[in-house]
Parts: C-alpha cells; sequence; structure tokens
C-alpha cells in the first residue's frame, strides 16, 4: 500500500491546477464534439439518414421523424447533458445510426486497438534497437568517433505513411504471395502485417530520435570511467539507453494513443474493427454518442499514458531531476559537412526540373498505366497522365505547405514546451484527437478554404514537437553546468537564451524535419473529406490514393510517388543531421 500511495502521489505531482486545466480540456473537446453538427452547418438529420440508408429519399417528415427520435430540436446543450447524465450511470446512449448500445461497442473496439497497439509497439521497439544497434555497439567500446546519428535507411522507413506501408503488404505479402492474411481479424496471424504497417514508421522516428542522443551518453564522464575500468559494454550500453530513454518517453506516449486512435487508415484497409475506424465513422456520419464515448475514452488512454510516461521518467532519472547531477546531452559541435544531402537535394531537384515542363493534365487514355519508358521515364497513371511531370508540379505545392506547417508547427512546440505545465495536459488532449475529426472541427469553426488543411494539420502537428521539448528542457535544467552557471549569478532570461534554448532548438528541430514528410501526406490526403487539394490537383498525397488499387497491376505508379516521397525524407532527416549546437565564446553572465 505505501508503493501504491507513492506512485500516485507522483502521478499527481504537479497539483490542482494542472488537473483543473486537465479536466478543463478534456469538458472542451468533448463539448466541441457534441457541436460538431452545428459547427459543420449542416443538417444532423440528413447526415443520419444517409448513414442509416443512402437510398432513402430524404423527405421533410422523414428528416422530422428523426429530429423527433433523436430530440435534436432541443439543442446541442440538452443533448450533452443527457449524455453526461447517462455517462455517469454507465451508460452512453444508444447509436444514432445502428440504434445498438455506445459502450459495449467502444469497449469492443477500444480492445481490438489496444491489441493492434501492442502489436505495433513491439514492431516499433525491434525496429528501434535495428536503427541504434550500430550506434550501441561503437560506443559501448570506445569506437564511436564523429559518427553521425543514424542512416539513410531509418530516414526512408520513417518517411513511408503507413497507409502505403499497409497497401503495399497486403498486396504483395498478403495477396500475391499468400503468406499472411490481407483482410480480417480473427487471430493471430492477421495481426502481423497491420502491426508492420504501424510499427515500422513509428519505430525509425523513435529509433532516430534515440540514436541522436545516445553518442552524447557515451561521452559523459561515467561512460569514460566505466570503459576504463573494463565494465562489459554491453552494461555499459544499458546504462546508456536508460540514459537517453526518459527523454523520449513523452513521445513513446503520444506514439501509443496515436496507434490507437490514429490507425484509422490502417483498420480500412485490413478490414479491422478498431477504434479509429469508429470514430471516423461516427464523425462522417455525426453519430454524437458513438464519437463523444470514443473521443472520451482517447482522452482517458492520453491521460494514462502520459502519467506512465512521467512515472518511468521520475523512476529513471528521479534522485538526478531533483539534484541537478546530470551532464548535458546536447554538447556544443560543429555542423557536420556531409554529402548525403547535397545528393538527396540533387536528386530531388533534378526531378522536379525534369517534370516541370510536361503538362501534368494532359490525358492520353490509350496511354493508361504504361510501365517508365523514354517517352514517360516515371510511367503513366489511370488516366494516362504523365506521372513525372504530376510528381514535378505537385512538389511545389505540397513542399511549399508542408515547410509553411512544419515551421509553425516547430514555433509552437516549442514556446509551449518552455510552459510544460500549460502544455502537458494539452498535448495529451490534442493527440487524442484522431487527425479526421480534428480536421472536422477546425473546418467547422474556421470553414473551408485554401488555408483550413494547413491550419488542420498544424493544430495537431506541434504535439509531439511540444512533448519532446518539454522532456529535453526538464533534463537540461538539472545539468551540472547549468547549475553552476546559476550560482555564478545567472538570471532566467541568460538561462533561457544562453543555455536552455541552444540545448533543445537543435534535436527538436531535427525531429520537426523528421516529420515533414508526414506533414506533406496529412496536407494532401485532408482532400479526401473536401477540405484540400480536389483531383486533378497533383499533390503527393492524392497522387498515391488515387493509383493505390492499381498497385497490383502496375506497382510503378504507387511505387515512384513513394520512392520521391521516400527522397524527401531522406534529404530532410540527413539535412537534419547536420543542426547542431555551434562552437561559440562563453561570456560571464549577468543578473539578467
Amino acid at each position: 500500500m505505501a508503493r501504491i500511495s507513492v506512485a500516485l502521489r507522483t502521478l499527481a505531482r504537479g497539483g490542482g491546477p494542472t488537473l483543473l486545466w486537465r479536466a478543463l480540456l478534456t469538458a472542451a473537446l468533448v463539448a466541441a464534439v457534441g457541436l460538431l453538427p452545428w459547427l459543420s452547418r449542416t443538417d444532423p438529420a440528413l447526415t443520419v439518414l444517409k448513414a442509416r440508408s443512402a437510398e432513402r429519399t430524404p423527405t421533410p417528415g422523414t428528416l422530422r421523424a428523426i429530429r423527433d427520435q433523436l430530440g435534436l430540436d432541443d439543442g446541442p446543450s440538452a443533448l450533452l447533458g443527457r449524455w453526461l447524465g447517462g455517462l455517469l450511470r454507465g451508460d452512453a446512449g444508444r447509436s444514432w445510426v445502428s440504434d445498438t448500445e455506445v459502450l459495449p461497442a467502444v469497449t469492443q473496439a477500444l480492445g481490438t486497438s489496444l491489441l493492434l497497439m501492442t502489436g505495433a509497439i513491439a514492431v516499433a521497439l525491434v525496429t528501434v534497437t535495428a536503427v541504434c544497434a550500430r550506434t550501441l555497439w561503437l560506443g559501448s567500446r570506445r569506437r564511436l568517433g564523429a559518427r553521425g546519428p543514424g542512416g539513410t535507411g531509418s530516414a526512408v522507413t520513417a518517411a513511408l505513411p503507413e497507409f502505403l506501408v499497409a497497401s503495399v503488404l497486403a498486396s504483395v505479402v498478403g495477396v500475391q504471395w499468400g503468406w499472411l492474411p490481407a483482410l480480417g481479424w480473427y487471430g493471430p496471424r492477421w495481426m502481423i502485417l497491420p502491426c508492420l504497417a504501424l510499427g515500422l514508421p513509428a519505430g525509425a522516428v523513435l529509433g532516430r530520435m534515440l540514436d541522436d542522443l545516445l553518442p552524447a551518453a557515451f561521452a559523459e564522464p561515467w561512460a569514460l570511467a566505466a570503459a576504463a575500468r573494463g565494465v562489459a559494454p554491453a552494461s555499459i550500453a544499458r546504462q546508456a539507453l536508460r540514459r537517453c530513454v526518459p527523454g523520449l518517453l513523452p513521445n513513446l506516449g503520444l506514439f501509443v494513443v496515436g496507434l490507437t486512435g490514429g490507425s484509422v487508415a490502417v483498420e480500412q484497409i485490413y478490414d479491422i474493427p478498431g477504434l479509429g475506424r469508429l470514430t471516423l465513422r461516427a464523425a462522417l456520419a455525426q453519430d454524437l454518442p458513438v464519437l463523444q464515448t470514443g473521443t472520451l475514452a482517447l482522452v482517458a488512454l492520453a491521460a494514462v499514458a502520459a502519467a506512465l510516461a512521467r512515472l518511468c521518467v521520475r523512476r529513471l532519472t528521479g534522485p538526478a531531476l531533483r539534484d541537478g547531477a546530470l551532464h548535458s546531452l546536447h554538447r556544443p559541435a560543429a555542423p557536420a559537412r556531409r554529402v548525403g544531402p547535397l545528393v538527396h537535394g540533387l536528386l530531388l531537384a533534378a526531378v522536379i526540373a525534369l517534370g516541370l515542363p510536361r503538362d501534368p493534365l494532359a490525358l492520353d487514355t490509350t496511354a493508361r498505366l504504361q510501365a517508365p519508358s523514354w517517352a514517360h521515364p516515371f510511367g503513366t497513371d489511370p488516366l494516362g497522365r504523365d506521372l513525372l511531370a504530376r510528381i514535378a508540379h505537385g512538389a511545389l505545392t505540397t513542399l511549399g505547405t508542408a515547410l509553411a506547417v512544419t515551421a509553425a508547427a516547430l514555433l509552437t512546440g516549442v514556446l509551449l514546451g518552455l510552459l510544460p505545465r500549460l502544455s502537458g495536459p494539452l498535448v495529451d488532449t490534442v493527440n487524442a484527437v484522431p487527425p479526421t475529426l480534428a480536421a472536422l472541427l477546425v473546418t467547422g469553426v474556421a470553414g473551408s478554404g485554401p488555408s483550413t488543411p494547413a491550419l488542420a494539420v498544424t493544430v495537431v502537428a506541434w504535439s509531439p514537437l511540444a512533448a519532446h521539448a518539454s522532456a529535453l528542457l526538464r533534463q537540461e535544467r538539472a545539468t551540472l553546468h547549468l547549475t553552476a552557471t546559476r550560482a555564478l549569478g545567472a538570471g532566467r532570461g541568460y538561462l533561457l537564451r544562453h543555455e536552455l534554448l541552444p540545448a533543445v532548438l537543435p534535436p527538436v528541430a531535427r525531429h520537426a524535419l523528421l516529420r515533414l514528410p508526414g506533414i506533406a501526406l496529412s496536407l494532401a490526403a485532408l482532400g479526401f473529406l473536401g477540405l484540400g487539394a480536389q483531383p486533378p490537383s497533383p499533390e503527393w498525397g492524392l497522387l498515391l490514393a488515387e493509383n493505390r488499387p492499381y498497385a497490383e497491376r502496375a506497382p510503378w505508379a504507387v511505387l515512384v510517388p513513394a520512392a520521391v516521397l521516400a527522397l524527401l525524407g531522406a534529404l530532410a532527416v540527413t539535412a537534419a543531421g547536420g543542426i547542431r549546437l555551434p562552437r561559440r565564446q562563453r561570456t560571464e553572465p549577468g543578473p539578467g
């Protein structure tokens, strides 16, 4: 009992204001979901009727009967109050579409998603091990030298979208080779492909972040002393992991929630009855009882994951954080000169330059799905349009908007990461919202327009960067050199400008660039909701989605846009490797 009470006190640390802020955010999110039909300026009775039966004629009498049955004329406040009153009694109401009880359906879908998430996390951890294995082996044997983090392979894997990995695995491994089932959810064998599709990109991102921290951990005095005393390399590697993992645990918690509610594309491809697909269908059908209950379950899961992450951080580095006994993992170093970014940048520029003179909208029905040739170096799409031209013209819009969103997310994430008491619950709440629902809410508030997709993606893209910045800042504040600088009379402003921000900004900027390809795809994916680019726009995400049904017949139609996207990921990640804290002359701290 004593250990349980200590754990509860640890989880609640942060005080009443933080818990109150978390409760207010949850209430605001649930209320916003309840207002979705009114925010989107649509008739919820018509939407529910179409969800029940798309062939029924929406006569005034039919719509009036649905309004009376659901109590829509009472307004959103009354509907929300009735739902909350029933929820307190353990009754989440009945679905507006299927007329089944909501709570058992959400509980079953949550269990499926949690099982899928567990398998994906296992795959992600194996991927992290593969990404970091060489650094761990070299660092534990004092042979690391000036090697940079990761390689192109992990950068490409991190850039691939889950729905593309899922499609390729389903069509190749499941259909063509017949090794594993590609549809349904009936047992362990049905878990393998979707877990791979979710876990590989997530593990590549986490692996790159961990690999970015390991070299500095191996350069700390304890590692030098352990190697001098003949401690086994395996033990040194374990301690280096223990030193670096706390800075990544908050992002691991975000991945847990994101893989549970945000895996809707993978669940759709493999026909998995998970919570992501359930909330997507409820959002599109405006089935508020199901949508509110599913959202509340994701928020609760996010709070539990965040609390467990904080508890693990305190268990791993609690005394050092309390006593200010850590060493900085972000030492000044000269930016690395690497050939990789130059090569990747030249290849991407060459693709764009060769494709711009071509017409991306020219149709040739006699040349549908042609293989790559001299006339069409990248082949053609299902309408006979030149893929090279569409990729090149789509790069201008896709890359420009993605860079702007990434910069805005980086700025927001760093600023909010400096205020962990404010941003912690906000990060958990925002991360619990499935991307589709976030887009619908943003559209309801801001309306449809050319800037709506960028705004919708920015609303959620900052949260992992804020979690990363907050975790690194917490450890940097507990370093010995900061304690010494503070003892010399440095004020908060000096510490922030000259010590904290220069140490935190480079790794968070590298993290932001690592997510650049995913942001580019998220922007294009909103086109399917009527919020962003629509056909015949050549945006890259639309190219992948439009050509995916033809992957078996014409694999180049999917593989070529995916390869260009992977090239963007390799460029972003290898260029990010050169973002380092520059060497500078230290000045004597002043009182400010």
